[in-house]
């Protein structure tokens, strides 16, 4: 069954068979938060940190989760377990529910709606340019600032993201970066990104979603000795950079050949890329960070 396994709050079933009202708070409402994590090799890799975050997100929404840590955890493994898949995109979502009368404050505590699933691993922009090198488009779309809508608590209230990508096709680009009012780079859809210059690295530091790999990629940095700086960054600094990657749960991390189909250094995955990919997927295959599904069903 490697097309993936849906925990509907009730049951484990197959993608076709769940189902979501239409009148849930999530659909009309955006009123919903989610987190994403991956197992490979059948390590699901910082399962506890993706929850945190997750919980914190549920908080932050005032939404009520009817499961706890260690409930979500044992939920995540046997959706990756039944799907009988070893490398998985692995999402958990709740939203506010059916709100049965929108006039009333008691309805609108709602019964959430808490939905799991592991589905094959995805690669954000497809394997080969996920590893080897997207183009990115600087978009003229303004990211939603942090002061409307938190980006601290992943949530779907994404329609700048999803206008950011369109530009970017629309100019024969991969993907997107988004800056904030403030006129800072911020990140994509979905992904953090990050700046090589003269051997250090640079990543934007404030209205941002804090990611777990970007977490990742700061522990790596420690590791190879490589100085790893938060703070404002221009967009125009992207096309002066030395090398240019992002990072995320979708791919790990990945390098950006081109911005605004202009190559980046030599136009190919820079060095400083080259080794923190290479390590960050040695030490996946080996289990770092890793919980086993079989050590939680």
């Amino acid at each position: 069954m490697d097309e993936g396994i849906v925990f509907t709050g009730d049951e484990f079933v197959r993608p076709e068979e769940a189902s979501f009202s239409i009148f849930d708070a999530g659909l009309v409402w955006g009123d919903a938060v989610y987190d994403v994590t991956s197992s490979w090799n059948n390590w699901i890799f910082r399962l506890d940190e993706h929850l945190e975050r997750f919980q914190c997100s549920v908080e932050g929404f005032r939404l009520n989760n009817p499961y706890n840590h260690d409930e979500m955890r044992r939920i995540c493994a046997e959706c990756v377990s039944r799907s009988g898949l070893q490398n998985a995109y692995i999402k958990v979502q709740l939203t506010r529910g059916l709100i049965k009368n929108q006039t009333s404050q008691l309805s609108w505590q709602g019964d959430c709606k808490f939905i799991t699933y592991a589905m094959p691993y995805v690669w954000i922009w497809g394997e080969k340019k996920s590893k080897d090198g997207g183009n990115l488009f600087v978009s003229n779309v303004e990211r939603i600032s942090s002061n409307a809508v938190d980006q601290r608590f992943k949530n779907y209230n994404r329609a700048d993201l999803v206008q950011s990508r369109f530009e970017a096709y629309d100019n024969n680009c991969d993907d997107s970066l988004l800056c904030g009012p403030d006129g800072y780079l911020t990140e994509g859809p979905g992904y953090n990104v990050f700046l090589v210059k003269g051997g250090n690295i640079y990543t934007p530091s404030s209205n941002i979603l804090e990611g777990i790999t970007r977490l990742t990629v700061r522990e790596l940095c420690d590791m190879e000795h490589i100085d790893l700086n938060e703070t404002n960054i221009y967009p125009n600094e992207l096309q002066e950079a030395d090398e240019i990657f992002c990072s995320t749960s979708a791919g790990g991390i990945l390098p950006v050949t081109q911005l605004n189909s202009i190559p980046i250094g030599n136009g190919h995955k820079g060095l400083i890329t080259s080794r923190l990919q290479k390590l960050y997927w040695k030490k996946r295959d080996k289990g770092w960070h890793g919980t086993h599904i079989d050590d939680l069903i």
